[in-house]
């Protein structure tokens, strides 16, 4: 591998058999490393790669994905690029590791809500799946950025109903804009701040489990 990133990698223990296995990409938020987000695929790590990736960015106690004037409003210049070095970090992961390309999820928490929305825009059906934890879309994403048609794609939006860090209005906003784009979204919503409630785990472990076990169409 060759990008710039660093990350963690835990290959799957078991083998459905196939020569090539499904992969979850693994995005922290802010603060955070690529340790925090492990705990939520306990129950299915064993059944595909585990890609978890450390935000580029030194941000007390942790680390960032992108710098930000406030919060919703990221850095132009800094995401832009970001987003270019994430894109192609899957890629080569492809490649590099021989993953099932019909099985690729993606799952992130807070600024890593951000980049796998952002990611599932640009990638189109590229990912199978995608789940994002208290998120949102910057505004210069939906208008600026070239898209990949999303009929077929399945994203799961979740957020918290008292979360004052990123507002749900946030969450409701990209769930409608994942639907006029003809993605299939799931969207709930949990009696929490900003954080993922055991409900909202188990929901999202459901979400990645039964399409794991679903054949491609």
């Amino acid at each position: 591998m060759n990008s710039p990133y660093t990350f963690k990698h835990i290959p799957p223990m078991m083998n459905n058999g196939d020569s090539r296995q499904p992969a979850i990409f693994l995005f922290h938020g802010l603060g955070s490393n690529e340790d925090d987000l492990i705990q939520l695929v306990g129950e299915i790590k064993d059944h595909c790669h585990i890609f978890s990736l450390r935000g580029p960015i030194t941000h007390s106690p942790g680390y960032a994905f992108y710098t930000f004037e406030e919060e919703g409003k990221p850095t132009r210049e800094v995401f832009d690029k970001m987003m270019g070095y994430t894109q192609n970090f899957i890629l080569e992961a492809i490649e590099h590791y021989e993953l099932n390309v019909d099985k690729i999820y993606l799952i992130g928490f807070n600024q890593g809500a951000v980049v796998v929305e952002t990611l599932t825009l640009l990638l189109g059906k590229m990912i199978r799946g995608t789940v994002a934890l208290s998120g949102f879309l910057p505004d210069f994403v939906i208008t600026e950025y070239n898209k990949a048609p999303l009929a077929g794609t399945k994203i799961f939006i979740s957020h918290g109903e008292y979360d004052y860090v990123y507002p749900i209005q946030w969450g409701e906003s990209s769930k409608n804009y994942f639907q006029s784009q003809g993605a299939e979204v799931i969207y709930k919503t949990y009696p929490d701040g900003h954080g993922v409630t055991e409900d909202n785990l188990r929901d999202l472990v459901e979400f990645i489990a039964q399409d794991l076990n679903n054949p491609v169409n």
